[in-house]
């Protein structure tokens, strides 16, 4: 029971970290809150990832019941789950900001905002669609069992945790990767992703044959 919790902690933690992606977020944000001060910096980030972090744990929770409600299988979550994921993973291969995420329009109506955490940075920059639908799927997996969610919410938690530090030390990540060292960071962490999304899509592939 131990090392299948383990296990399932050891597959979400990179899944959830690495679609929710701080360090691909870290130009945007220090594009939108160029200017302000370092209070005020510190306060976007905090609020953004406590507000992410609570959409993606209410998801996680609640998923099975929007399965119910939708009359929607599992098999066809993992497959539309991992089809998004995958999408999302190639744009990181490529080094290119993801359409699924956010858009150039949306990015630039950011810049203008004054208060930037809530829309688009905790949604749906950080719990964006791809992030939500890997949330939820990682928690099917587990399960009906209530402890086996546990693994899951804390790969979430950890992640937001992670991403806080992130984006407060932006202007410090940005100086030590750079834009080269961003992108190489971006296409390790879309070819793992990329494996994910391909094991979740061969997962509820089995589920709809089934």
């Amino acid at each position: 029971m131990l090392s299948e919790h383990l296990s399932l902690f050891l597959m979400a933690l990179p899944a959830v970290l690495f679609v929710v992606d701080p360090i691909g977020v870290v130009p945007i944000f220090l594009a939108m809150t160029s200017g302000d001060s370092e209070e005020k910096i510190r306060s976007t980030a905090r609020r953004a990832c406590i507000v992410s972090c609570a959409l993606l744990l209410f998801f996680a929770v609640f998923g099975g019941l929007i399965f119910k409600v939708f009359g929607i299988s599992l098999g066809a979550f993992r497959v539309a789950g991992g089809i998004l994921l995958l999408m999302t993973a190639l744009d990181m291969l490529r080094a290119r900001p993801s359409e699924t995420r956010t858009t150039p329009s949306e990015q630039a109506e950011g810049e203008r905002k004054e208060d930037v955490a809530l829309v688009p940075l905790a949604m749906p920059l950080l719990a964006g669609p791809g992030a939500i639908a890997t949330a939820m799927v990682l928690m099917a997996k587990g399960g009906d069992n209530l402890l086996s969610a546990v693994p899951v919410l804390v790969a979430i938690v950890l992640t937001f945790v992670t991403s806080y530090f992130v984006l407060r030390a932006a202007g410090f990540v940005q100086r030590v990767l750079k834009q080269s060292g961003v992108a190489i960071l971006e296409r390790v962490m879309g070819l793992i992703l990329a494996a994910i999304a391909v094991q979740f899509i061969a997962d509820g592939g089995k589920d709809l044959l089934r």
